[in-house]
C-alpha cells in the first residue's frame, strides 16, 4: 500500500494517459490519430534537443515540415531518409554540426513508423503495440523487484537480467496472445514479433536512459507528473514499432 502511496503521481497520470489513448484508439479516425501522435513528436522532438545539446531553430522547421508532410505522403518512412540527406549535404557543405541529424533518427523515425503502423495495418495493430512494450515494463518491474539480482547493464543500474527476462516473458505471452485471439496473425507470427518487438523496446528504454545519462539529467522533460517527459513514456514504443512493422512486412 505504501508504494502506490508513494508513486501516487505516477500511477494517475499513467491511468489518464492510457484512457486518452484508448479513447483516441476507439474512435480510429486517421486525422485524429495523426494529431494526437503530433503532439507527442513535436514535445519529444524538443526534449530530444535537449538532450543532445542541439540548438537550432531551422530544425524545427524541418520537423514540422515533415510532420505535415507525413499525413499525405503514401510511406511516412521514407521522409526520414530524404531529411538526413539534406542535413548531411549540408554539414559537409557548410561544415556544419552532423548531429543535427540525430533528432531525426531518434525519436523522428519511431514517430513515423508508428503513423505508418497504424496507416498500413490499423489501430489494433496498435493496441498489440501498446500491450507488448506495457507488459515488458510491467514485467521487468514485477520480477526485478521481487529476484532481480544480477544488472543487466552498466546504462541503467537500477536494470536486472531477472527483470529484463521477466518484461520479455510477460510481452511475449500477453502480446501473443492479444495478436492471435484478435486474428491479427498466426500463433507463431504473433509469439515471434511479441518477443523481438519486446526485446527493441526493451533497448529503447536503455537507449533513452543513456541519452539523459550522457546530458546529466534524470528525465527528458517534465510534461508528465510521475514520469518525466515524453520521451520517458514512449521510449520503447519508438523502437518497438520500428521492429514490429518491419516484421509484419517480412511475413
Amino acid at each position: 500500500m505504501r508504494f502506490f502511496i508513494d508513486n501516487s503521481k505516477r500511477w494517475i497520470t499513467g491511468a489518464v494517459l492510457l484512457g486518452v489513448v484508448i479513447a483516441v484508439g476507439i474512435m480510429d479516425n486517421y486525422t485524429l490519430i495523426w494529431a494526437f501522435l503530433g503532439l507527442f513528436y513535436f514535445i519529444g522532438f524538443k526534449e530530444a534537443m535537449n538532450l543532445y545539446k542541439i540548438e537550432s531553430r531551422k530544425l524545427y522547421y524541418y520537423t514540422s515540415i515533415l510532420w505535415i508532410v507525413a499525413y499525405f505522403y503514401p510511406n511516412p518512412t521514407e521522409l526520414f531518409f530524404i531529411v538526413a540527406i539534406i542535413l548531411s549535404a549540408e554539414a559537409a557543405y557548410r561544415k556544419g554540426d552532423i548531429r543535427y541529424i540525430f533528432p531525426f533518427l531518434y525519436p523522428v523515425s519511431g514517430f513515423l513508423f508508428i503513423l505508418m503502423l497504424y496507416r498500413e495495418y490499423g489501430v489494433e495493430w496498435l493496441y498489440w503495440l501498446l500491450v507488448v512494450v506495457a507488459m515488458s515494463d510491467i514485467g521487468a518491474y514485477i520480477i526485478g523487484r521481487s529476484i532481480g539480482k544480477r544488472k543487466f547493464s552498466p546504462t541503467s543500474p537500477n536494470k536486472t537480467v531477472e527483470g529484463v527476462l521477466g518484461g520479455l516473458l510477460f510481452a511475449t505471452i500477453f502480446g501473443s496472445y492479444l495478436a492471435y485471439s484478435w486474428d491479427l496473425v498466426s500463433l507463431w507470427a504473433a509469439i515471434a514479433i511479441s518477443f523481438i518487438s519486446s526485446v527493441a523496446s526493451i533497448f529503447g528504454d536503455l537507449f533513452e536512459s543513456y541519452l539523459k545519462r550522457e546530458a546529466g539529467v534524470k528525465d527528458s522533460g517534465t510534461l508528465l507528473p510521475g514520469h518525466g517527459g515524453v520521451l520517458d513514456r514512449v521510449d520503447g514504443y519508438l523502437f518497438g514499432s520500428i521492429i514490429m512493422f518491419t516484421a509484419l512486412r517480412v511475413i
